[in-house]
Order: C-alpha cells, then structure tokens, then sequence
C-alpha cells in the first residue's frame, strides 16, 4: 500500500487524516534524534537504554500498561487500512548498503514507503542514499534487530513478512496485553521473552531496560507472575540434571578436563567429593551426583548475581560471565533461566527499597567475592510474559519472533534465526 503524495509525513504528525496517523513516527524526527555511537559489544554503556542501539528515542510507556494496550488496539486499526489497501510489496533477495544503485533499491523504498519508514518525498530513485538508510535502520530497529542499516538476509526476511500476518500478530498480542494492562501494580519487573528484554517499572514508568538472554526453542522460558524473594551475591551454581545429561556428560566426553577448567566439582548425595576420574562418562552414572560450580563473575554460569524468584519451574534471573551475547539480535540461549544485561543496575532498583543495600554495598558484596544473600524487604512482582507485537503512544509499532510458535501464525519465518550476510 502506497502514500498519496499529498499527504507529507509532516501533516500527518500535525493531525491531518492519514492512514498511519497513528501508528508511525516521521522518520524525518527519528533521523533528529539519531545517535551515531555504534558498536558490537552489548555492555557497550551501562545505562537506561543500554539493550538498544539507540537509534530510536525510547519509550518510558511500560509494555504491560493502559497507555501501550491503548496505543496496540489503534495499530490494529490502522493495519487494517493498511491491509484493506493492498499492504506492501514484496523484496527481492538482494542484499543492499548504502552507496548501491540498483533496481532493487526501487522496490526497497516503496517498501519502506508503505510501512511508514520512509518520507514518500524522498522519491523512488534507484540510488540507497542517507534517507533510505536512515528508513532501513528505523525499520530494523522496530523489529529487534540491530540498527546497521544494511539490508542483509535477515532485514529482508522481515521486510517480505504480509501486512495480513503483521495484523494478525497484533490482534493476537492484543489479547494477551489485556489481561496484563489493568493493574499490575506500582511497583514490578515486566521481561518480555520474544522480545529478550527486562524492564523494571514504577508509577507506570519504565526506570531501567536491560537486554536478556532467554531460553532456547527446546528449553523454553516459562510464561509466569511471580516475586522477588531475595538476591545472592558471588553464588554457587548447581547444575540442573537436565544440564548434567543434555551438555555436560557430551562435553567432558569430548574433553576430560572441561570440569577442572570451569572449576565444576563432583559431589555425592551424602557430600562426599568425587574426582572426575572416579566417574564413567560413557554412561548416565554423573546424573546420580550433584554439580556445583564455585563462585566467581568471571567464570561462573550466574556471573556475579543469582536474582530468585518463586516458581515450580526451577529456574531464575541471573547474571553471566558471557556479556557478548546481549549485542546479539538472537538471543534465546539459555536452558530456561534469564541472564539481565547490566545486573548491577537491575539489582540496585529490586533493592532500593531494602535498608543496607545501596549501590555502595551492592559493589562491596560483589567485590567481596564471598556468597552474600540480601533479602528483599518487600517482594517485587515479576511478569514474564509472551508479547511479539505491540505498539506506543509515541506511535511506534514493535514486532519480534514468535520464537516458540505460540501465536498460532503458520508459515511465518523467524527473523532473528537467519543469518546475516558477512
């Protein structure tokens, strides 16, 4: 679907009647307010918006509010104008950077165009100039992935993704925003799995966002409410069983010292410490042991912080040694538990509210390298939920993976899970 070229992107933020009126933001304001600073490392700042590239403002409308269930219901109405009226054209798979002139670069801006990542002014030329890398980094950002603005396999897997399943996967989340909007209370962590983002929310505003890594397709997150009890500094990890069959057994058969290297011991029932060699690792004998990796950020599984809250499923949020994976647009990497990019800062606000614990004594627990527990004086609500689309009051339309397939779309492909071109 295509923008009459009487209607400016500047008229339809002034008010005037358009179709995307209330959906898109003008990619003119957005350029404004592009930050230039890039890079491939995800603790690249330790700050508010750390988990993106900032090359859009971010939203302080927390996911599960009023305002973003509000904001959603008039992007599902817009969508439908935009399906009514042909919904946009398809790519073909040529890979595009700027500088490039090519025919294909024609059919990137009606594309662009049509979802609102683009000025239609700007023109159908078949040159990838400033504007149109501009529009695709805006695009790529709406859907997760990082803002590079090259248009690689990934960014044209989720360029050909219909307008029809764009609004079905709105309509879907529509469902699920609703049963969280009403009250969630004043004070609660919302993580959002497809997205792989943690936000911690007060009075109805985000006041920290942190990328995660989260559970792989065949070890899955759980959808859950639940609390923060309480917070280890410098823990013990104990191996799960499903760990010690699936990765461990198969790794110290490839390796005989992978425990000794990652500072693993062996343990039976009544505490006895085993050595490695007293195991038979052709076997399934180490799942009657119990695993236990000692403390230490820079090797331990849970990193620095091991964050519990109180479910059936056994898992928890925690920190990690392997920071580079928060710069990775996929993210889903864990056995089930949560890994919180810049951890220092989430637990700082989970403990506010606790006497003792101010960042000073959060680093001096760390720095101790001892287990210390903090036990919260009052529990924070979490919500892990399940939302892949969404939209904002600054009218912005956001859309991730259905990662676990649990929207009930077929046939739709995973964008995150393509590789990009080199």
């Amino acid at each position: 679907m295509y923008v009459s070229k009487s209607v400016t992107r500047r008229s339809v933020l002034l008010g005037t009647v358009s179709v995307f009126g209330a959906v898109f933001l003008s990619p003119k304001l957005y350029a404004q307010n592009m930050d230039e600073e890039t890079g491939d490392q995800a603790e690249w700042a330790q700050r508010y918006d750390a988990a993106t590239s900032k090359t859009l403002d971010r939203s302080t409308t927390p996911l599960l509010s009023p305002e973003t269930l509000g904001a959603t219901l008039a992007a599902v109405e817009s969508f439908k104008l935009v399906v009514a009226k042909g919904g946009w054209p398809l790519m073909p798979r040529v890979p595009l950077k700027l500088g490039m002139q090519d025919a294909a670069v024609t059919d990137l801006r009606r594309r662009l165009i049509a979802s609102g990542d683009l000025d239609v002014e700007t023109g159908l030329s078949d040159t990838f100039d400033s504007f149109v890398e501009t529009g695709v980094r805006r695009f790529q950002e709406l859907h997760g992935l990082r803002a590079t603005g090259l248009v690689t396999a990934q960014t044209l897997t989720a360029l050909n993704i219909p307008a029809e399943t764009r609004l079905k996967q709105l309509e879907v989340n529509l469902v699920r925003l609703r049963s969280y909007a009403s009250n969630p209370g004043r004070r609660y962590v919302a993580a959002n799995i497809p997205g792989a983002i943690v936000e911690t929310v007060e009075e109805n505003v985000v006041q920290t966002r942190h990328a995660a890594g989260v559970g792989k397709i065949d070890r899955q997150s759980p959808i859950m409410t639940t609390r923060v009890i309480d917070i280890n500094f410098n823990p013990f990890w104990t191996v799960p069983a499903s760990i010690i069959k699936k990765d461990l057994i198969p790794k110290m058969q490839a390796n005989p010292g992978y425990l000794a290297e990652n500072k693993i011991r062996i343990f039976t029932n009544d505490g006895q410490e085993l050595t490695a060699q007293k195991v038979n690792w052709k076997t399934d004998e180490a799942t009657h042991y119990q695993f236990r990796q000692d403390p230490g950020g820079e090797f331990n599984s849970l990193g620095f912080v091991r964050i519990n809250i109180a479910n059936p499923y056994g898992v928890y949020m925690h920190d990690t040694p392997a920071k580079g994976i928060f710069g990775d647009d996929y993210r889903f990497v864990s056995s089930g538990c949560m890994r919180v990019q810049n951890v220092r800062d989430y637990v700082e606000w989970l403990l506010k509210d606790t006497p003792g614990w101010a960042r000073d004594q959060i680093d001096e627990a760390i720095q101790s390298g001892q287990r210390v527990d903090a036990r919260l004086a009052k529990p924070v609500p979490v919500f892990w939920v399940y939302i892949t689309a969404w939209a904002t009051p600054d009218g912005l339309v956001q859309f991730r993976d259905d990662i676990y397939n649990k929207d009930g779309l077929t046939g739709v492909p995973l964008v995150t899970a393509v590789q990009s071109d080199p």
